[in-house]
């Protein structure tokens, strides 16, 4: 019987803030499998997040499938938007939400993790575009190369700083969206050329730290799902209605069929398997017109 076995590896799930989104997911996924699980969370989100762990507050969400719960190795501070801690303004590095942390970059997430003994699995749950309700020609530059910055030089930037320090054959894993490829009307900002640069990225970094370190990185085209980050965008509730419809598997997805996918990708069942787009959508992405319509006979 073949299983997903990652016992002994250490996995960091990047942009994880609440138990809502694939991040978590994929978080307990990757834990149910046998993996030690750390995230890396965003600094103005991390204060709430441990205080609800804390508390108890994700208690329910944390059990996983034999009845224990996801318990985090450790939760780094994280923000992707900066590569080392000299390029982070001087007042945001002074706020109040960030001074006491330390090296919150990806530059310091690296060493951090270096220092606790490397890691084997990265999973890139982050995206961020300030100005995603804008449609594209309203979009600003400032808000178009913000987008692309948090959401795919994050990507390029983290497979740079870590995989010198992951271990042999390691494995890299993004989350991307079907508007890197079609066109998605109301998902602005530059939130679409960011996916589309993901996508793009993935393939010419899974020849280059193949190459350089023998990892594999490869990218999930998940379909829309409502957490919270994607509820920002104001119709998130639409899309969802609207690719179940029309999508071959007429129904919704979940975040555990994205996770397992993520777990299965991270394994050496997937060995093989680098530089891919991965599509977790009910093969939506395989339709060329809708179906939704009494004249199609759906």
């Amino acid at each position: 019987m073949l299983t997903i076995d990652l016992t002994g590896k250490h996995a960091l799930v990047a942009g994880v803030a609440d138990d809502g989104g694939f991040g978590f997911a994929i978080a307990k996924a990757l834990a149910e499998a046998g993996a030690k699980v750390s995230v890396g969370t965003w600094p103005p989100a991390l204060g709430v997040f441990t205080k609800m762990l804390e508390l108890g507050k994700l208690d329910a969400s944390r059990v996983m499938r034999d009845g224990s719960k996801l318990e985090l190795a450790k939760i780094y501070p994280l923000d992707a938007e900066y590569d080392k801690l000299e390029d982070v303004p001087a007042e945001l590095r002074d706020s109040r939400r960030y001074r006491d942390l330390g090296d919150f970059t990806i530059g310091g997430l690296a060493a951090a993790l270096a220092a606790d003994g490397g890691v084997d699995i990265v999973v890139h749950s982050l995206a961020n575009g300030s100005e995603v309700k804008k449609p594209l020609l309203e979009t600003s530059r400032k808000g178009y190369l913000s987008a692309v910055s948090a959401s795919a030089y994050s990507m390029v930037s983290t497979v740079a700083h870590l995989g010198p320090i992951m271990r042999p054959g390691g494995a890299f894993v993004s989350l991307s969206y079907m508007a890197a490829e079609r066109a998605v009307p109301g998902y602005g900002g530059g939130m679409s050329s960011a996916k589309a640069a993901l996508e793009s990225d993935t393939r010419l970094l899974a020849f280059e730290a193949g190459r350089k370190w023998g990892h594999r990185v490869n990218t999930i085209s998940a379909g829309p799902f409502a957490s919270r980050a994607a509820s920002a965008i104001g119709f998130i509730g639409q899309m969802i209605e609207y690719a179940k419809l029309n999508s071959p598997l007429p129904e919704a997805i979940t975040a555990e069929e994205v996770a397992s996918t993520a777990a299965f990708l991270c394994s050496p069942l997937a060995s093989g398997i680098t530089g891919s787009t991965v599509y977790v959508d009910k093969g939506f992405h395989a339709m060329g017109t809708a179906v939704d319509r009494p004249t199609l006979g759906a």
